[in-house]
């Protein structure tokens, strides 16, 4: 690829024009590496490092640059000197749910480190799959993809899942709603999917009826009305985890 190309990934309509996103230093390369071992599609990513790396061990294709030319490819004020272009996941790659998977839908989630976060806490536990709505942010906005840690590569990742068509694929929903149960109660754990609406005005009520979405509640004994997005996924993979 070009680097005028690479350069341009760093805008949502060039990474899905030329299908490919980009990712910076040591760790997130090592995770990709880590990842392409089990995915062959990731073998076809690239590596772009300064002089500094150029002695990498990579099984990618590599390609060394002067320190200017990585400063103008990196979306990082000051960039490690290694980065990779990384192919797009197709509809093919993203793998099928396996038995006892559970799915964390999120509903135009908007805040890339609330995603990224998110993605890491998935990763972490296992045994999930994350679907974005229409009108989320880009999972290969490089903010998602740095707060991610790697976990990009680990998360099954479904984007533009319409809202309406949930209950024809998971038979049980579950949502947060001061109102609901306990998180803690045992039916929590009994769910296909469970959602999460966007940081500001969560997910329509109608919506929630129209899927006959099962409320639960995270307690708390604070003055504050809400929890963070991430947090609030975080709670709930948690406890999930506890029966996975």
């Amino acid at each position: 690829m070009k680097l005028d190309d690479i350069k341009k990934l760093q805008q949502k309509k060039y990474r899905q024009a030329l299908n490919h996103y980009v990712i910076e230093g040591e760790h997130l390369v090592l995770e990709l590496q880590k990842a392409a071992a089990h995915k062959p599609e990731l073998n076809a990513s690239e590596l772009y490092v300064t002089g500094e790396y150029e002695q990498w061990a990579s099984p990618f294709k590599t390609h060394q640059v002067s320190e200017r030319q990585m400063s103008q490819l990196a979306d990082t004020r000051t960039p490690q000197g290694i980065l990779a272009v990384v192919p797009m996941p197709n509809s093919e790659s993203v793998l099928a749910p396996e038995p006892g998977e559970k799915a964390v839908y999120l509903h135009e989630v908007q805040d890339p480190g609330n995603l990224g976060t998110i993605l890491r806490t998935l990763a972490w536990f296992g045994g999930f799959r994350c679907l974005l709505s229409p009108g989320s942010v880009d999972p290969y906005n490089p903010k998602v993809v740095r707060a991610s840690m790697g976990a990009i590569f680990h998360v099954p990742i479904e984007t533009e899942v319409p809202l309406a068509g949930l209950n024809s694929r998971y038979k049980s929903i579950a949502c947060l709603d001061l109102n609901g149960d306990r998180l803690t109660a045992e039916s929590f754990q009994q769910h296909d999917c469970y959602l999460f609406g966007n940081e500001a005005r969560g997910v329509p009520a109608e919506a929630l009826d129209q899927l006959g979405a099962t409320p639960y509640t995270i307690v708390g004994k604070g003055e504050i009305e809400s929890l963070n997005l991430a947090s609030a996924v975080n709670m709930c993979a948690y406890e999930l985890a506890r029966s996975l």
